[in-house]
């Protein structure tokens, strides 16, 4: 007569059984050996060879898109920028300890970071606007702060939707120097990348606008991808967002680049640049007539 364990047993997937031993492996501290005859789907030895690095792509691709999907998470406002930009109150807290150390170099780089804080503070300002008026929209309407989930720009547009309540996507990358997520990304959002292309497309899947932050060669590269596609039309037009005029007129010269014939002069309504939170949300709001 079968008893209860053996219908527990019985009724167990292969799959939870290859699980449980890696588990079990875990939990003793033993380190695995490789086996031919372990099931391929949870061998990690087989899983991290170079041969199957096209199935990590897809694994890659395929866990956030399912659990955003879940999430009821269509629709994302991309926020780009330096991962270096310090909250305001860490920046002048800085500054004042750098005035009384005395030193050059220190006070110089107090000075800069207050400087570029304001940054932070008007990206944590555009997520509060875009969450705010979220929260305000039937499920299906909402469109949700989406970031690199990462400190700085990032770390604060998340913030600013977690200022009202609202829930944030974070798209992190595994870096050398050991990156985490921010604390204002919603955990079940918070995703981890191993492979840069993956998280990238990630951010244009569910974009309905991207604004684009200071930021250094991390938002340069995100950015141009971005308006590459809308370029070339291997993606719908969305709004482009530059926010803080000096720093990009400043950092690219985009009349040269008309001049030289690199680019047409239609490009240059690709995107638009703002000087005040409430301005980028402006230009996403008069796109889609929110």
């Amino acid at each position: 007569m079968e008893t209860t364990e053996d219908i527990k047993l019985s009724s167990r997937s292969p799959l939870a059984d290859a699980w449980a031993e890696l588990q079990a492996h875990a939990d003793r501290g033993e380190p695995l050996q490789p086996a031919a005859y372990r099931l391929a789907y949870a061998d990690p030895e087989f899983l991290l060879r170079r041969e199957t690095r096209g199935i990590r792509f897809q694994l890659e691709l395929l866990k956030p898109d399912l659990d955003l999907d879940q999430a009821g998470v269509a629709s994302t406002i991309v926020v780009y920028g330096s991962a270096r930009f310090l909250p305001p109150e860490q920046a002048a807290g800085q500054l004042a300890a750098a005035r009384a150390s005395g030193d050059a170099q220190s006070l110089r780089q107090a000075e800069r970071d207050t400087r570029n804080a304001r940054y932070y503070q008007a990206a944590r300002e555009f997520g509060r606007i875009v969450a705010a008026h979220s929260l305000t929209r039937a499920p299906d309407d909402r469109i949700f702060i989406c970031t690199g989930g990462g400190p700085g720009v990032m770390e604060a547009a998340n913030r600013g939707a977690h200022d009202v309540g609202a829930p944030s996507v974070g798209l992190n990358i595994a870096l050398p120097h050991e990156q985490s997520a921010n604390q204002y990304v919603t955990p079940d959002l918070c995703f981890k990348f191993h492979y840069f292309a993956l998280r990238k497309m990630h951010f244009t899947m569910r974009a309905r606008a991207l604004v684009a932050f200071p930021g250094g060669f991390g938002t340069l590269d995100e950015l141009f991808e971005v308006l590459t596609l809308v370029q070339t039309r291997k993606v719908k037009p969305v709004p482009i967002v530059l926010y803080g005029r000096d720093y990009w007129q400043r950092l690219l010269n985009w009349d040269m680049l008309v001049q030289e014939g690199a680019i047409a002069p239609e490009d240059l309504e690709l995107f638009q640049i703002v000087d005040e939170p409430a301005q980028a949300w402006d230009v996403i709001r008069t796109f889609y007539d929110l």
